[in-house]
């Protein structure tokens, strides 16, 4: 049974402030921290909650040298939450960012593997249906399939989404726009860091 279906409301409530704020924290926060953040006004009670997710391996035992409330890794990769890691260029090769918090995705959308989201900057994708502003899941690899797109990483510096073709000594790089022309490189020029396996959309402003 996956523990976050025994949580209380408060737990619950509780156990997601701590992975919604978790990159917000320069340390763990406290319990008095915590109390103050979530408007918990009895220091004891909040230990009592605290104590049910430590059970349930959502939050790290106290120890005499830890200071703070610390999710555990099982916390983190639980259900259906991946990293958003920064952006990735589907136009020309930009500098990959890496901005890690934790995005909550469909389990339809995601593979059995270690995946990672990226936000999409460029249209050279939009044949494709990949648009910019985007959400990729990728599926971490360092192999790929000739035709898949792929998050190519080139001279370990700038990342793109791109087709791939492969052949000794040699990748081609294919976007999906027709005014757009493909990229060649050695192929020690190229490494691959994922595969994509998913894709998400926001309509709107609000």
């Amino acid at each position: 049974m996956n523990a976050r279906h025994s949580l209380t409301r408060r737990q619950q409530e509780i156990y997601d402030f701590l992975l919604q704020h978790n990159a917000d924290f320069a340390n763990p926060p406290t319990l008095d921290e915590l109390c103050q953040a979530i408007g918990i006004k009895s220091r004891g009670s909040l230990h009592k909650h605290i104590q049910a997710l430590v059970e349930a391996k959502l939050i790290q035992p106290a120890n005499g040298r830890q200071r703070g409330i610390r999710l555990t890794e099982n916390a983190l990769e639980s259900d259906n939450l991946i990293p958003m890691m920064g952006f990735i260029a589907a136009g020309s090769p930009i500098e990959a960012i890496e901005n890690p918090e934790m995005m909550d995705i469909p389990e339809l959308l995601k593979s059995q593997g270690s995946c990672y989201i990226l936000q999409v900057k460029g249209e050279s994708m939009i044949e494709d249906g990949i648009l910019d502003g985007d959400w990729v899941i990728i599926e971490r690899r360092s192999h790929a399939r000739n035709g898949e797109i792929v998050v190519a990483l080139i001279d370990g510096v700038d990342a793109t989404l791109k087709h791939i073709e492969q052949h000794p000594g040699e990748i081609i790089l294919h976007p999906a726009n027709s005014t757009i022309g493909s990229m060649r490189f050695p192929s020690t020029q190229v490494e691959i860091q994922g595969v994509l396996v998913g894709q998400m959309r926001r309509y709107g402003n609000s």
